[in-house]
């Protein structure tokens, strides 16, 4: 469980000039009666409380890719310029964190990894964890020194369209929804072109892997619910846009599965093409 850090080891480690704590908050506005959700940045609450010498992370604008996906995955010199921006480069360690669902910070965590980058670690229970230990925050305003970042992309932890066309196919049972079992079943309204889930799926909601304070689940919970997903030869995580699906991807990552694939287009891409199938309830 090593990629995970609780809030009492990086208050040991506050001042460490190499390391990098990031804040990576989105909000989502989703229209009450269905239609595309709208993202927003997460710098105004950055902005109110911060952890001390936390920087700002932007998923919305500089760390995604501009284009009708949102927060698509970016090309690698976009990546490498946000990340140099941001104080990340050889030597340094980065600590990442949201104020709300975790998701954004295994998000972050999952971009650094993809573009080569290892040496990266989530917050445990985020900034609520942090403010339950009793630990300080302040106004968010650090900038880290800028450093050189260069992406080296590892294309085995990335699926696109024609990968996923490839897995429902040949029927493949790897294909992870981790979506809410409502969104799943395609049931009430959509934030999708169309409801429902991309055929053979199967469910592991995100929120199904966090305790009710948002923690991880201990090791021995997690390994009980991803125990099938654990014996498969290949697993391929989706979700909305390619947000909550790498939550279980961390997961199955702390338990030692890093081969894990990210659908970043998802539902967000799937369900705009007509000519795609959608498999709705039970």
């Amino acid at each position: 469980m090593t990629a995970l850090i609780t809030p009492a080891d990086l208050a040991a480690r506050l001042g460490d000039p190499g390391l990098r704590v990031l804040d990576a908050t989105v909000r989502l506005l989703r229209p009450p009666g269905g239609g595309p959700y709208v993202p927003e940045s997460g710098l105004a609450a950055y902005r109110e409380a911060a952890i001390p010498g936390a920087a700002f992370a932007d998923l919305v604008t500089d760390l995604a890719e501009p284009g009708p996906l949102p927060f698509a995955l970016p090309a690698p010199a976009r990546f490498a310029a946000a990340a140099s921006r941001l104080g990340i480069g050889p030597g340094t360690t980065v600590v990442v964190y949201a104020q709300e669902s975790p998701m954004w910070a295994t998000r972050l965590w999952w971009l650094l990894r993809y573009f080569g980058f290892d040496a990266v670690r989530v917050l445990d229970g985020g900034l609520p964890a942090w403010r339950a230990a009793g630990l300080p925050v302040e106004p968010g305003t650090a900038v880290h020194p800028p450093a050189h970042f260069t992406a080296h992309p590892r294309p085995d932890l990335l699926a696109r369209r024609p990968d996923v066309e490839q897995i429902v196919a040949a029927g493949g049972s790897c294909l992870v929804n981790a979506l809410s079992p409502e969104v799943f079943r395609g049931e009430g309204p959509t934030s999708y072109t169309r409801p429902g889930r991309i055929p053979g799926s199967v469910n592991v909601p995100a929120r199904d892997l966090l305790d009710q304070d948002g923690r991880f689940l201990p090791r021995p919970a997690l390994t009980a619910r991803l125990r099938d997903l654990l014996a498969e030869p290949s697993v391929v995580a989706y979700c909305g846009g390619g947000i909550s699906a790498t939550v279980p991807v961390f997961a199955l990552a702390l338990l030692g599965r890093t081969d894990v694939r990210l659908y970043d287009g998802s539902l967000a891409e799937w369900s705009a093409d007509p000519t795609l199938p959608l498999t709705t309830g039970p």
